[in-house]
C-alpha cells in the first residue's frame, strides 16, 4: 500500500492506493497526524483503496476525532465497492461524511 500526502492550504489531502490493513495502518496514521495542525481539514481520495480491514477503519476513525477536536472537518471521496461493503456492515459509515468524487468534497 502507498500513500501519498499533500498540504492544500486548509486541506490535507491523503491518496490511498492499495490496501488498508494492519501492517500498514499504524504508519499512515503516524504520516497523518504529522502534518495534521489546528484547524485543518483533511479529504481522503480512496479512488485507489481496494480493501480496509478493522486497523484501516479504527486509522480513519482516530483521524477523524483528531480532526474534529482541531475543530475541522474529515470527507472521504470516491470510496469504492469493496471497501464501501465494510463500511456499511461496521456502521462507520455514518460517522463519515462520504462524496462520489474527490471534487464533490466541501470544507
Amino acid at each position: 500500500m502507498a500513500w501519498d500526502i499533500t498540504d492544500e492550504g486548509n486541506v490535507l489531502k491523503v491518496a490511498v492506493d492499495g490496501r488498508l490493513v494492519a501492517a500498514v495502518a499504524p504508519n499512515l496514521l503516524e504520516d497523518v497526524m504529522d502534518n495534521l495542525t489546528a484547524g485543518k481539514n483533511v479529504l481522503f481520495d480512496l479512488g485507489r483503496m481496494v480493501h480496509i480491514d478493522s486497523s484501516g477503519l479504527g486509522v480513519l476513525v482516530r483521524i477523524l476525532q483528531k480532526t474534529k477536536e482541531g475543530g475541522g472537518k474529515v470527507i472521504l471521496a470516491a470510496l469504492q465497492p469493496g471497501p464501501k461493503i465494510v463500511f456499511d456492515i461496521t456502521k462507520v459509515s455514518r460517522v463519515f461524511e462520504i462524496v462520489p468524487e474527490v471534487g464533490d468534497a466541501k470544507f
